[in-house]
């Protein structure tokens, strides 16, 4: 083992340079090495937040133009007109909207534990076709 090398310049050669010298060499460097300074990592990213506000961007969207003139509106629309008390029926029907969509999401929360997305939307997607065919035969034989 020889200490008096000198030491092994890795800021010019390639990785296989080095690692070929490191190979044919039996010398030890006994010199430090310095490692650069990491950056941390900031949890309240910028980007967090503007996922957040994706998430809350397209669910809003997406129930709002659902919601459009389906069966609860026009319900609360004819209950609004009959008890001339808009405020109240308003906060009823707001209460009984936020009460339906926190279960929603505590039952979602709650199957998205036990099973994989791709399972919950392949349910998700037969439920939603045998409702639509259950609706479709309803209409057929009613006539």
């Amino acid at each position: 083992m020889k200490l008096d090398s000198a030491p092994l310049d890795i800021s010019g050669g390639s990785q296989t340079q080095i690692e070929l010298e490191l190979k044919d060499s039996n010398d030890f460097n006994l010199t430090p090495v310095i490692a650069p300074s990491v950056q941390p990592v900031i949890a309240d990213s910028p980007q967090k937040q503007q996922s957040v506000l994706v998430v809350f961007g397209t669910t809003f969207i997406t129930i709002f133009l659902a919601e459009i003139g389906d069966k609860t509106q026009l319900s609360t629309l004819l209950m609004s007109a009959q008890s001339h008390s808009p405020w109240v029926v308003f906060i009823g029907s707001a209460a009984a909207l936020i009460t339906t969509s926190l279960l929603g999401v505590l039952l979602g929360s709650w199957i998205a534990d036990r099973l994989s997305p791709k399972t919950v939307e392949k349910s998700a997607g037969v439920m939603l076709l045998v409702i639509s065919l259950m609706l479709f035969w309803d209409v057929f034989t009613s006539h």
